[in-house]
């Protein structure tokens, strides 16, 4: 899961770094935005830390209690439906998808994928 956080309150910007420093994402590729006031985003997943009953965690919290409500959080909203999060199927042919450009990226992944295997077994030998 990747996190981004936009806080008002220095200490608390700091402490939720600390806190999810390998999971830390810039704001445009998160899937979860935490921040310290509610501020309505339609386009993405917010999660609110404050002193009200309202908000999905409330001040002060653990490390643990964080990130046991980040899961809750997430796992609630896998479950309910809504229109936002439900993927449409369009066919390759009308989203204008080029395979080609697919197969060609596969591949170079495939042969430097080899190179690496036989670079390694190479090593392994000439010991």
């Amino acid at each position: 899961m990747k996190v981004a956080i936009q806080c008002d309150s220095p200490l608390l910007q700091r402490s939720l770094e600390l806190f999810l420093e390998g999971q830390l994402s810039s704001i445009r590729q998160c899937d979860i935005l935490i921040r310290d006031k509610e501020i309505r985003d339609e386009n993405r997943l917010t999660f609110i830390i404050g002193s009200s009953e309202s908000f999905d965690l409330i001040k002060p919290f653990s490390k643990a209690q964080l990130l046991h409500a980040l899961a809750q959080k997430v796992e609630s909203l896998k479950h309910a439906p809504t229109d936002t999060m439900e993927e449409t199927f369009v066919p390759a042919e009308e989203e204008g998808v080029s395979f080609e450009v697919l197969e060609r990226h596969i591949e170079k992944l495939t042969r430097e994928y080899q190179a690496n295997i036989l670079k390694a077994i190479r090593a392994f030998y000439e010991k």
